[in-house]
Formats: C-alpha cells, structure tokens, sequence
C-alpha cells in the first residue's frame, strides 16, 4: 500500500499499486516482458485505469504494442520499463487502430504517454508526451489524444463526466470522448467532475485543465492543471504557440542534466500547475500609447518561472519575454520592436534598494519596476535588502 499525492492537488490518494503474482488469472499468463493491459491500480476498491478498447484483451495486439514500446526512446534514449508501464487502451477509433500506453522511464524518473497506430498491420510510436507533473500519469484523470479527425480525451474511471470548453458534456466510448473543438494556439479549458472515492469521499464537482492547443509539439504534454482557473484569465488572447517557442516564456529554459543541454527535451520552463498573472501597470513602450506590462508566473516541474507581458494598447499582439526562475529581483528581455528593453522587477519592500549601473537611462521607474533600454553589453543591477543583496546581469544583442 502506498500514500501518493495526486499531482497539483492538496488531496492525498491513497493508491494501492497491486504487484501481479502466479496464479492471479489473466495476469498470471502475461510474459514477463510484455505489456500489462490496464494499470494495476486502485482507489479504494475502484480500478483506476481499467483495460480499455476492443482490443485490449487480445494477446497478439498486447505482444505487438509491447514490441513497439520496447523499441522507442525517449529524446535522451531511455527506454520504458515495461513491467512498470501498462496499455491504457487498445481498439479502433474511427475505423483506424489506436493504442495508448503509459510509460515508465525509470531513466528520466518520468512517465510518458505513447500514443500508437498501425502501418502496414504493424503498431508503431506515432505520438509521445511527457507527463510535465513528477510522478506516474497514471495518477491523473484526464489524458489528451490527438486524431486525425481532433483532439480527444482518454479519461480514467474516477471521471464521472468531462465538460468541454463550452461546458458541454462529453460523450465517450471506453473512456475515449467525442473529438473536441481545440484550437491550434488557444488555451482552453476542461473541467471534469470526479466521482466520490476513498482518496476523495465527497468527489469533487470541477476538476480544472487548460489544454494549450493541438500545435502545442511532441513531447511536450499539451494539459496544464488549472485547479482556481486563473491560467484560464492569465492567458486569454495569447498565443501559445508564440509562448511555447523558444524564445517564449514556456519553452526558454532548456532541460539540462550535468554539464550539457537536451533542447529536444521538454524545457524546464514548461508549464505544469498554476498560471497567473498580475499587472505591473501601464507604460508606454515604442511608439504607441500606454500598455499593461503583466508578470506571468507558473509552476513547472523545476520550480517557479515567470516573464513579462506587454499588452499594447492599440490591440496589436502581446509581446512575451523569455521565462525566469522566481528570485527576489527578476530580470526579463522584453523584444518591443524598435526598442528592445530589459525590465527589472521585485516585490516593493521598504527595505530594499535597487542600484543601476551608473549613467543608465531609465525608461520607466516606479517602486517595484524599472525598464531600461536593452544594453549593447552585459551590465549589473542589484537589489540590496537588510540581510543579503541580489544581482542580476542582462545585455548583449
């Protein structure tokens, strides 16, 4: 038995992760290497992720899904431990095969959604996702599928009902919904209503995701918890797309491991819980009239990020600087065409002193915020309190 947290949630499951053994039925029969179909765990006396599809209980599909899985790697070549891993749904869809599988990548210490079809009779990885939250998808509810014909979601057995983003309930078949009307680069927001079990007694009515859109790339996982709904406000009228680039908040950071970079790994500024945004105020940035400047922040699997917005006041596009790690004195190169600027900011504390190079030329200057024009060089601003005194450098076209 063992106490897990279901991610971003305060609510502590308590799953039971049953270990298969001789002699317990169909599981007994499975070969070691293969597949399980489903996923050996429960809330309570409910199965979570149940065996699903019109094929899942065919021992050829499982043995060839499984020899697809064993084959695929992760952009660091990691492969899934199959023992740990397990075969969520197997059927048809639309007339045209489709496996999901959850992956366990004991390499990255990360769980991975493989998303596979047929070629020539042969199953192949089409599609595969990092799940953004640490720990084991399979302790969400909710997991995204896209189609040919559109986005679905796949949703596990404590889901009662899925509403879309017009609140319009869902229709499904096997845990697989209707395809769902999701823009490319628009966020737009789910909510699933969870039934009553023993990690949640009364269920819980709104159960909040923002999906970012189906141009969001592989492998970055497209669903974004959004418990309070201010990702929903926070990113109304961006394009996520322009913020997953990157250049943009969400996609700037690079994963690192040791001494090297993986840019074809999600980025550690990638978005996994609590988007928000809270005005800086109004200033004027170009040519055009005053603007709101919005910090954006967000939860990653790496710990705090945020960025700076500008919104123009003419209506023309946001402009998104690159993500930073949260920190007493943040730092953003915000790309206004004509005049590229840095925005230093921080919380406004009585104590605090912020100090810029001599003879800068100061755009904006308020408590809590200074805009400069962008330095040619790198140059240092600092931000001294009562017991310890921050820098931060920016600069250099």
């Amino acid at each position: 038995m063992a106490t897990v947290r279901r991610p971003g949630t305060a609510a502590t499951a308590l799953l039971v992760l049953l270990l298969a053994a001789a002699g317990c039925g169909p599981v007994a029969a499975r070969q070691p290497t293969d597949l399980r179909a489903g996923y050996d765990s429960l809330d309570g006396p409910l199965t979570i992720w149940p065996a699903r599809g019109s094929l899942a209980g065919d021992a050829t599909t499982i043995a060839a899904i499984s020899s697809a899985v064993r084959g695929w790697r992760s952009p660091v070549d990691d492969r899934a431990h199959l023992p740990s891993s397990g075969i969520l749904f197997a059927g048809e869809v639309a007339g045209a095969p489709l496996a999901l599988v959850a992956a366990d990548v004991p390499g990255e210490s990360a769980s991975w959604l493989l998303q596979l079809d047929q070629d020539e009779g042969r199953w192949r990885v089409t599609l595969a996702t990092e799940y953004t939250d640490p720990g084991y998808l399979v302790y969400s509810d909710v997991l995204p599928v896209q189609l040919p014909g559109g986005r679905r979601y796949l949703t596990s057995a404590r889901v009662e009902r899925l509403l879309d983003p017009g609140g319009r309930a869902l229709a499904s078949t096997d845990g697989l919904t209707e395809p769902v009307a999701v823009p490319a680069c628009r966020a737009v927001q789910l909510t699933a209503t969870l039934r009553p079990t023993r990690s949640l007694p009364r269920g819980r009515a709104a159960d909040r995701l923002l999906d970012l859109g189906t141009a969001i790339t592989a492998p970055r996982y497209p669903l974004v918890r959004d418990e309070t709904g201010s990702g929903k406000r926070a990113l109304a009228g961006l394009d996520t797309c322009v913020l997953a680039a990157a250049t943009g908040p969400f996609g700037s950071v690079p994963r690192r491991a040791g001494d090297g970079e993986f840019p074809r790994s999600v980025p550690a500024s990638w978005p996994m819980a609590k988007i928000a945004v809270r005005s800086l105020g109004e200033v004027a940035l170009g040519d055009g009239k005053p603007g709101d400047l919005q910090q954006l922040s967000w939860e990653s699997a790496t710990g705090t990020m945020t960025a700076v917005l500008y919104r123009p006041a003419d209506g023309a596009a946001p402009i998104a600087s690159p993500a930073d790690r949260s920190s007493e004195l943040q730092a953003y190169l915000l790309p206004v065409p004509g005049q590229p600027v840095a925005v230093l900011s921080w919380r406004v504390n009585r104590d605090a002193s912020f100090a810029a190079p001599p003879g800068t030329s100061r755009l904006v200057e308020r408590p809590g915020l200074v805009v400069v024009p962008q330095p040619d060089r790198r140059q240092t601003f600092s931000l001294a309190g009562t017991e310890k005194t921050w820098y931060r450098s920016v600069g250099g076209r």
